[in-house]
Protein backbone atom coordinates (compact mmCIF):
# COMPACT_ATOMS: atom_id res chain seq x y z
CA UNK A 1 0.00 0.00 0.00
CA UNK A 2 3.02 2.50 0.84
CA UNK A 3 6.14 2.16 -1.29
CA UNK A 4 9.46 3.62 -0.21
CA UNK A 5 12.06 3.71 -2.90
CA UNK A 6 15.51 5.61 -2.40
CA UNK A 7 14.04 8.07 -0.64
CA UNK A 8 16.03 11.25 0.31
CA UNK A 9 15.06 14.26 2.07
CA UNK A 10 17.93 16.93 2.05
CA UNK A 11 17.55 21.01 3.09
CA UNK A 12 19.20 23.72 1.83
CA UNK A 13 21.71 24.10 4.43
CA UNK A 14 22.85 20.50 4.10
CA UNK A 15 21.31 18.75 6.71
CA UNK A 16 19.91 15.36 5.41
CA UNK A 17 16.57 14.63 7.35
CA UNK A 18 16.13 11.23 5.45
CA UNK A 19 18.72 8.99 3.54
CA UNK A 20 18.15 6.50 1.05
CA UNK A 21 14.63 5.27 2.37
CA UNK A 22 13.11 2.11 0.99
CA UNK A 23 10.48 0.15 2.64
CA UNK A 24 7.26 -0.99 1.91
CA UNK A 25 4.01 -1.31 4.36
CA UNK A 26 1.31 -3.79 3.62
CA UNK A 27 -2.27 -3.17 3.09
CA UNK A 28 -4.27 -3.12 6.34
CA UNK A 29 -0.59 -3.21 8.63
CA UNK A 30 -0.35 -0.57 11.41
CA UNK A 31 3.74 0.32 11.19
CA UNK A 32 4.85 2.43 13.82
CA UNK A 33 8.18 4.78 13.53
CA UNK A 34 10.00 5.23 16.76
CA UNK A 35 13.25 7.15 17.32
CA UNK A 36 15.01 10.20 19.41
CA UNK A 37 13.87 13.82 18.30
CA UNK A 38 15.23 14.95 14.83
CA UNK A 39 16.23 11.35 13.27
CA UNK A 40 14.13 11.58 10.38
CA UNK A 41 10.63 9.51 11.41
CA UNK A 42 8.11 12.47 10.85
CA UNK A 43 9.79 13.70 8.12
CA UNK A 44 8.98 10.41 6.67
CA UNK A 45 5.35 10.33 7.49
CA UNK A 46 5.01 13.66 6.23
CA UNK A 47 6.73 13.12 2.75
CA UNK A 48 3.51 10.38 2.08
CA UNK A 49 0.94 13.28 1.98
CA UNK A 50 3.27 15.71 0.61
CA UNK A 51 3.53 18.35 3.18
CA UNK A 52 7.09 17.66 2.73
CA UNK A 53 8.56 17.00 -0.35
CA UNK A 54 11.41 14.28 -1.03
CA UNK A 55 14.62 15.90 -2.62
CA UNK A 56 15.25 12.07 -4.28
CA UNK A 57 13.44 8.72 -4.82
CA UNK A 58 9.95 8.03 -5.03
CA UNK A 59 6.81 7.43 -2.80
CA UNK A 60 3.84 5.03 -3.96
CA UNK A 61 0.39 5.28 -2.25
CA UNK A 62 -1.78 2.20 -3.90
CA UNK A 63 0.42 1.35 -6.59
CA UNK A 64 0.56 5.39 -7.57
CA UNK A 65 3.59 7.64 -7.34
CA UNK A 66 2.64 10.45 -5.36
CA UNK A 67 4.53 13.16 -7.19
CA UNK A 68 1.99 12.38 -9.91
CA UNK A 69 -0.94 13.39 -7.65
CA UNK A 70 -2.60 17.19 -7.15
CA UNK A 71 -1.35 17.63 -2.86
CA UNK A 72 -4.78 18.67 -2.46
CA UNK A 73 -6.30 15.72 -3.60
CA UNK A 74 -3.93 13.56 -2.26
CA UNK A 75 -4.94 15.21 1.50
CA UNK A 76 -7.99 14.19 1.18
CA UNK A 77 -7.50 10.65 0.94
CA UNK A 78 -4.95 10.13 3.44
CA UNK A 79 -6.17 10.58 7.28
CA UNK A 80 -3.61 12.79 9.71
CA UNK A 81 -3.74 12.80 13.27
CA UNK A 82 -1.75 15.21 14.92
CA UNK A 83 -0.81 15.66 18.85
CA UNK A 84 -2.41 18.82 18.96
CA UNK A 85 -5.51 17.60 17.29
CA UNK A 86 -6.29 21.30 15.53
CA UNK A 87 -9.79 20.81 15.81
CA UNK A 88 -11.97 24.01 14.90
CA UNK A 89 -12.68 26.04 17.92
CA UNK A 90 -16.02 27.48 16.36
CA UNK A 91 -17.22 24.49 15.27
CA UNK A 92 -19.43 21.96 16.65
CA UNK A 93 -17.70 17.96 17.71
CA UNK A 94 -20.29 16.84 14.68
CA UNK A 95 -19.21 19.11 12.34
CA UNK A 96 -15.33 19.25 13.23
CA UNK A 97 -15.90 15.48 12.23
CA UNK A 98 -17.49 15.81 9.39
CA UNK A 99 -15.10 18.49 7.56
CA UNK A 100 -13.34 16.21 5.21
CA UNK A 101 -16.86 13.94 4.23
CA UNK A 102 -18.24 17.92 3.24
CA UNK A 103 -14.74 18.81 1.39
CA UNK A 104 -14.77 15.69 -0.79
CA UNK A 105 -18.28 16.66 -1.89
CA UNK A 106 -20.33 13.77 0.07
CA UNK A 107 -24.10 15.85 1.12
CA UNK A 108 -24.25 17.16 4.69
CA UNK A 109 -26.95 14.62 5.72
CA UNK A 110 -24.63 11.59 4.57
CA UNK A 111 -21.20 13.66 6.49
CA UNK A 112 -23.33 14.22 9.61
CA UNK A 113 -24.43 10.39 9.36
CA UNK A 114 -20.66 9.31 8.91
CA UNK A 115 -19.32 11.76 11.48
CA UNK A 116 -22.00 10.59 14.01
CA UNK A 117 -21.16 6.59 13.57
CA UNK A 118 -17.60 7.37 14.28
CA UNK A 119 -17.74 9.20 16.67
CA UNK A 120 -19.52 6.55 18.13
CA UNK A 121 -16.68 4.02 17.79
CA UNK A 122 -14.31 6.24 19.20
CA UNK A 123 -16.20 6.28 22.45
CA UNK A 124 -18.31 9.76 22.37
CA UNK A 125 -22.09 9.27 22.24
CA UNK A 126 -23.07 11.77 19.46
CA UNK A 127 -26.26 12.45 20.89
CA UNK A 128 -24.31 13.90 24.03
CA UNK A 129 -21.08 15.07 22.63
CA UNK A 130 -21.77 15.90 18.68
CA UNK A 131 -23.00 19.80 19.99
CA UNK A 132 -20.58 20.31 21.99
CA UNK A 133 -17.37 22.74 21.19
CA UNK A 134 -13.58 21.57 21.64
CA UNK A 135 -13.03 23.51 24.89
CA UNK A 136 -15.59 21.10 26.65
CA UNK A 137 -13.98 18.73 26.09
CA UNK A 138 -10.95 16.73 27.65
CA UNK A 139 -7.90 15.94 26.01
CA UNK A 140 -8.55 12.73 25.57
CA UNK A 141 -11.87 12.96 23.93
CA UNK A 142 -10.45 15.67 21.69
CA UNK A 143 -8.28 13.39 20.58
CA UNK A 144 -10.95 10.75 19.90
CA UNK A 145 -12.26 13.11 17.92
CA UNK A 146 -9.13 13.59 15.88
CA UNK A 147 -9.07 10.41 14.96
CA UNK A 148 -13.06 10.09 14.03
CA UNK A 149 -12.25 13.31 11.68
CA UNK A 150 -9.58 11.64 10.29
CA UNK A 151 -11.35 8.49 9.34
CA UNK A 152 -14.61 10.23 8.09
CA UNK A 153 -14.32 9.84 4.60
CA UNK A 154 -13.07 6.53 4.69
CA UNK A 155 -9.37 6.88 3.57
CA UNK A 156 -7.36 3.40 2.80
CA UNK A 157 -4.35 5.29 4.58
CA UNK A 158 -3.98 7.22 7.78
CA UNK A 159 -0.75 8.76 9.08
CA UNK A 160 -0.73 9.45 13.14
CA UNK A 161 1.70 11.79 14.59
CA UNK A 162 2.61 11.25 18.54
CA UNK A 163 -1.14 10.93 18.27
CA UNK A 164 -1.63 10.42 22.02
CA UNK A 165 1.22 12.05 23.15
CA UNK A 166 -0.39 15.15 25.01
CA UNK A 167 -2.50 13.21 27.50
CA UNK A 168 -1.82 11.64 30.89
CA UNK A 169 -0.03 8.24 30.98
CA UNK A 170 -3.72 6.37 32.25
CA UNK A 171 -5.52 8.03 29.13
CA UNK A 172 -2.26 7.31 26.58
CA UNK A 173 -3.38 3.59 27.52
CA UNK A 174 -7.25 3.71 27.23
CA UNK A 175 -6.47 5.82 24.05
CA UNK A 176 -4.54 3.47 22.69
CA UNK A 177 -6.75 0.27 23.37
CA UNK A 178 -9.60 2.38 21.85
CA UNK A 179 -7.50 2.26 18.79
CA UNK A 180 -6.31 -0.88 18.71
CA UNK A 181 -10.11 -2.33 18.84
CA UNK A 182 -11.22 0.25 16.29
CA UNK A 183 -7.99 -0.70 13.90
CA UNK A 184 -9.40 -4.59 14.00
CA UNK A 185 -12.34 -3.37 13.09
CA UNK A 186 -11.66 -1.03 10.10
CA UNK A 187 -7.82 -2.54 8.79
CA UNK A 188 -6.32 1.13 7.91
CA UNK A 189 -2.47 1.16 6.19
CA UNK A 190 -1.23 3.18 9.16
CA UNK A 191 2.05 4.79 9.67
CA UNK A 192 2.19 6.36 13.28
CA UNK A 193 4.70 8.15 14.58
CA UNK A 194 6.52 7.87 18.14
CA UNK A 195 9.16 8.50 20.41
CA UNK A 196 8.29 6.01 23.05
CA UNK A 197 9.31 2.20 22.57
CA UNK A 198 6.89 0.84 25.09
CA UNK A 199 3.99 2.74 22.36
CA UNK A 200 5.35 1.02 19.33
CA UNK A 201 5.80 -2.25 20.93
CA UNK A 202 2.11 -2.10 22.13
CA UNK A 203 0.69 -0.72 19.21
CA UNK A 204 2.74 -2.17 15.90
CA UNK A 205 2.44 -4.80 13.61
CA UNK A 206 6.09 -3.79 12.99
CA UNK A 207 8.34 -1.34 14.01
CA UNK A 208 10.59 0.79 11.71
CA UNK A 209 13.50 2.02 14.38
CA UNK A 210 15.39 5.12 13.20
CA UNK A 211 18.82 6.08 13.94
CA UNK A 212 19.54 9.66 12.00
CA UNK A 213 18.05 9.63 8.86
CA UNK A 214 17.98 5.60 8.52
CA UNK A 215 16.11 2.57 9.54
CA UNK A 216 18.08 0.54 11.43
CA UNK A 217 15.93 -2.07 12.13
CA UNK A 218 12.30 -2.85 10.43
CA UNK A 219 11.08 -5.93 12.27
CA UNK A 220 8.00 -7.35 14.12
CA UNK A 221 8.08 -5.58 18.03
CA UNK A 222 9.01 -9.94 19.14
CA UNK A 223 12.12 -9.33 16.97
CA UNK A 224 13.84 -5.63 17.31
CA UNK A 225 13.27 -6.85 21.24
CA UNK A 226 14.54 -10.22 21.13
CA UNK A 227 17.16 -9.70 18.53
CA UNK A 228 18.18 -5.92 18.28
CA UNK A 229 19.92 -6.24 14.94
CA UNK A 230 22.46 -3.44 16.13
CA UNK A 231 24.13 -2.40 19.35
CA UNK A 232 22.39 1.04 18.66
CA UNK A 233 18.92 -0.60 18.30
CA UNK A 234 20.12 -2.84 21.82
CA UNK A 235 20.42 0.61 23.59
CA UNK A 236 17.20 2.24 22.31
CA UNK A 237 14.89 -0.50 23.32
CA UNK A 238 16.56 -0.94 26.45
CA UNK A 239 18.00 -2.91 28.77
CA UNK A 240 14.76 -4.24 29.81
CA UNK A 241 13.89 -5.49 26.28
CA UNK A 242 12.84 -8.66 28.02
CA UNK A 243 9.96 -6.83 30.34
CA UNK A 244 9.25 -5.03 27.17
CA UNK A 245 8.77 -8.51 25.37
CA UNK A 246 5.90 -9.58 27.76
CA UNK A 247 3.59 -6.94 26.41
CA UNK A 248 3.90 -8.58 22.93
CA UNK A 249 4.05 -12.26 23.62
CA UNK A 250 0.56 -13.57 23.57
CA UNK A 251 -0.58 -16.78 25.82
CA UNK A 252 -1.22 -19.98 23.71
CA UNK A 253 -3.02 -22.76 25.14
CA UNK A 254 0.55 -24.82 25.01
CA UNK A 255 1.64 -22.24 27.70
CA UNK A 256 -0.65 -23.62 30.48
CA UNK A 257 -0.68 -26.33 33.22
CA UNK A 258 -3.43 -28.30 33.74
CA UNK A 259 -4.90 -28.22 37.79
CA UNK A 260 -6.69 -30.34 39.22
CA UNK A 261 -10.58 -30.04 38.58
CA UNK A 262 -13.89 -29.90 40.26
CA UNK A 263 -17.42 -30.07 39.45
CA UNK A 264 -20.05 -27.90 40.74
CA UNK A 265 -22.67 -30.79 41.42
CA UNK A 266 -20.05 -32.91 43.03
CA UNK A 267 -20.04 -33.77 46.92
CA UNK A 268 -17.21 -31.57 49.34
CA UNK A 269 -16.12 -35.15 50.86
CA UNK A 270 -15.87 -36.85 46.88
CA UNK A 271 -13.75 -33.81 45.48
CA UNK A 272 -11.50 -33.78 49.01
CA UNK A 273 -11.20 -37.67 48.98
CA UNK A 274 -9.69 -37.66 45.21
CA UNK A 275 -7.50 -34.21 46.12
CA UNK A 276 -5.94 -36.03 48.79
CA UNK A 277 -5.56 -39.93 46.36
CA UNK A 278 -3.84 -37.27 43.97
CA UNK A 279 -2.12 -35.39 46.44
CA UNK A 280 -3.88 -31.81 45.24
CA UNK A 281 -3.88 -29.40 47.50
CA UNK A 282 -6.30 -27.37 45.70
CA UNK A 283 -8.43 -27.44 42.40
CA UNK A 284 -10.42 -25.34 39.85
CA UNK A 285 -14.20 -25.70 40.10
CA UNK A 286 -16.13 -25.59 36.69
CA UNK A 287 -19.61 -26.72 35.81
CA UNK A 288 -20.69 -28.78 32.91
CA UNK A 289 -19.86 -26.68 30.58
CA UNK A 290 -16.07 -26.42 31.56
CA UNK A 291 -17.01 -23.07 32.68
CA UNK A 292 -14.86 -21.55 35.62
CA UNK A 293 -16.78 -21.04 38.47
CA UNK A 294 -14.17 -20.41 41.01
CA UNK A 295 -11.35 -22.56 43.18
CA UNK A 296 -11.05 -24.55 46.56
CA UNK A 297 -8.50 -25.75 48.83
CA UNK A 298 -8.71 -29.33 50.58
CA UNK A 299 -6.68 -27.63 53.82
CA UNK A 300 -9.54 -25.07 54.40
CA UNK A 301 -12.50 -24.50 55.08
CA UNK A 302 -14.13 -24.29 51.97
CA UNK A 303 -13.85 -28.05 51.37
CA UNK A 304 -12.14 -30.27 53.99
CA UNK A 305 -14.87 -31.94 56.62
CA UNK A 306 -17.49 -29.81 54.98
CA UNK A 307 -20.95 -31.44 53.64
CA UNK A 308 -22.16 -29.98 50.86
CA UNK A 309 -21.72 -29.30 46.78
CA UNK A 310 -18.20 -27.89 45.63
CA UNK A 311 -19.95 -25.10 43.83
CA UNK A 312 -21.43 -23.86 47.07
CA UNK A 313 -18.33 -23.67 49.02
CA UNK A 314 -15.68 -22.15 46.30
CA UNK A 315 -13.52 -19.54 46.56
CA UNK A 316 -14.60 -16.45 43.52
CA UNK A 317 -11.45 -16.49 41.47
CA UNK A 318 -10.31 -13.36 40.77
CA UNK A 319 -7.03 -13.77 39.22
CA UNK A 320 -7.91 -15.04 35.50
CA UNK A 321 -7.16 -13.43 31.82
CA UNK A 322 -8.31 -14.44 28.48
CA UNK A 323 -6.48 -16.70 25.83
CA UNK A 324 -4.43 -14.47 23.20
CA UNK A 325 -3.95 -11.45 26.32
CA UNK A 326 -0.63 -10.67 26.45
CA UNK A 327 2.02 -11.98 29.42
CA UNK A 328 2.34 -8.75 31.04
CA UNK A 329 -1.18 -8.48 31.88
CA UNK A 330 -0.98 -12.49 33.28
CA UNK A 331 1.72 -10.93 34.95
CA UNK A 332 0.37 -7.82 35.98
CA UNK A 333 -3.01 -10.02 37.44
CA UNK A 334 -0.45 -12.70 39.37
CA UNK A 335 1.07 -9.28 41.12
CA UNK A 336 -2.16 -7.31 41.66
CA UNK A 337 -3.91 -10.81 43.53
CA UNK A 338 -0.41 -11.41 44.84
CA UNK A 339 -1.33 -15.34 43.42
CA UNK A 340 0.52 -17.89 41.86
CA UNK A 341 -0.99 -19.10 39.11
CA UNK A 342 -3.95 -17.23 36.90
CA UNK A 343 -6.70 -18.72 35.06
CA UNK A 344 -6.77 -18.50 31.41
CA UNK A 345 -10.09 -18.76 29.75
CA UNK A 346 -11.50 -18.57 26.34
CA UNK A 347 -15.27 -16.48 27.31
CA UNK A 348 -15.75 -18.52 30.17
CA UNK A 349 -14.53 -21.61 29.29
CA UNK A 350 -11.39 -22.41 31.36
CA UNK A 351 -8.21 -23.65 29.17
CA UNK A 352 -5.54 -23.83 32.21
CA UNK A 353 -3.38 -21.87 34.07
CA UNK A 354 -0.24 -19.76 33.66
CA UNK A 355 2.38 -20.06 36.36
CA UNK A 356 5.62 -18.23 36.82
CA UNK A 357 7.45 -20.75 35.20
CA UNK A 358 5.24 -21.56 32.06
CA UNK A 359 5.41 -17.49 32.09
CA UNK A 360 9.10 -17.90 32.14
CA UNK A 361 9.19 -20.71 29.50
CA UNK A 362 6.41 -18.92 27.39
CA UNK A 363 8.73 -15.86 26.71
CA UNK A 364 11.59 -18.04 26.01
CA UNK A 365 9.77 -20.03 23.25
CA UNK A 366 8.66 -16.45 21.99
CA UNK A 367 12.25 -15.24 21.48
CA UNK A 368 14.08 -18.69 20.56
CA UNK A 369 11.51 -18.56 17.65
CA UNK A 370 11.77 -15.39 16.82
CA UNK A 371 15.47 -16.75 16.22
CA UNK A 372 15.10 -19.38 14.75
CA UNK A 373 12.63 -18.23 12.36
CA UNK A 374 9.96 -20.82 13.03
CA UNK A 375 6.49 -21.49 15.31
CA UNK A 376 7.14 -21.71 19.39
CA UNK A 377 5.92 -25.00 19.00
CA UNK A 378 8.69 -26.18 17.26
CA UNK A 379 11.42 -24.39 20.18
CA UNK A 380 12.46 -27.41 22.43
CA UNK A 381 14.56 -26.93 25.63
CA UNK A 382 14.87 -27.86 29.15
CA UNK A 383 11.40 -26.64 30.92
CA UNK A 384 12.41 -24.91 34.47
CA UNK A 385 8.61 -26.36 35.19
CA UNK A 386 9.28 -30.00 34.00
CA UNK A 387 12.38 -30.12 36.43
Amino acid sequence: MIRFDQVTKRYADGTTAVDDLSFEVAEGELVTLVGPSGCGKTTTMMMVNRLIEPTSGRIYVDGEDIATVDPVKLRRRIGYVIQQVGLFPHRTILDNTATVPALVGWKKTKARARAAELLDMVGLDPTTYGSRYPEQLSGGQRQRVGVARALAADPPVLLMDEPFGAVDPVVREQLQDEFLRMQAAVRKTVLLVTHDIEEAVRLGDRIAVYGQGRIEQFDTPGAVLGSPATPYVAEFVGADRGLKRLSVTRIEPDDLEQPAVARIDESAAQAAARMRETGDRWAVVLDEKDDLHGWVGLDETSLAGQDGRVGDLAHRMNAWVPVGAPLKQAFGVMLQHDAGWVAVLDGARFLGVLTPAKLHEALRRSVDADALGVGRDEVEFDSVADA
